[in-house]
């Protein structure tokens, strides 16, 4: 009777993770509000000063974390056109360097400068603060604050 109590705890417990770790998956997805439409996002990366690309292929992307799209950074607002692997609570950074990596990111944090929250993953436009000048950093980066977790960089220029 133990070893059937203890199988059914295990594979309960096993469902029960497979469950909440799905659900941390597609909450922001079914939570997220309408992305840009591919207008809206053209019109804003015409005004940009700066463009980059996002490419699935760096150093701490995986699987569940990664971006790709054309990055454009205007006097107005960063704009992606392109795709986030979807997740919790993104923020966009600028870095007076260029990152690929967790460890990168948190050594060089308090010399970046956080410019929004990223809640689309379909497309972006967030509004870049008036006190935030992008010809002072480098680097766009995409950062999952909740679980420290790098996502995507690209750099726009050379400092």
């Amino acid at each position: 009777m133990k070893i059937r109590t203890l199988l059914l705890l295990v594979t309960h417990g096993i469902v029960g993770f497979a469950g909440f770790a799905g659900g941390i998956y597609t909450l922001p997805i079914l939570t997220a509000p309408p992305a840009p439409d591919m207008a809206e996002v053209k019109t804003l990366s015409a005004q940009a000063t700066y463009t980059a690309e996002f490419h699935k292929d760096l150093q701490d992307s995986d699987f569940l974390h990664w971006g790709e799209g054309q990055v454009a950074i205007g006097p107005e607002s960063i704009t992606l056109m392109g795709e986030l692997a979807p997740g919790p609570d993104y923020k966009l950074y600028l870095s007076p360097q260029f990152v690929e990596t967790e460890a990168d990111f948190n050594r060089l944090k308090a010399s970046m400068v956080q410019v929004g929250d990223v809640k689309t993953f379909q497309n972006f436009a967030v509004p870049l603060p008036d006190d935030i000048d992008p010809a002072t950093f480098n680097t766009v980066i995409v950062w999952c604050e909740s679980f420290g977790q790098f996502i995507t960089s690209a750099q726009y220029q050379s400092l």
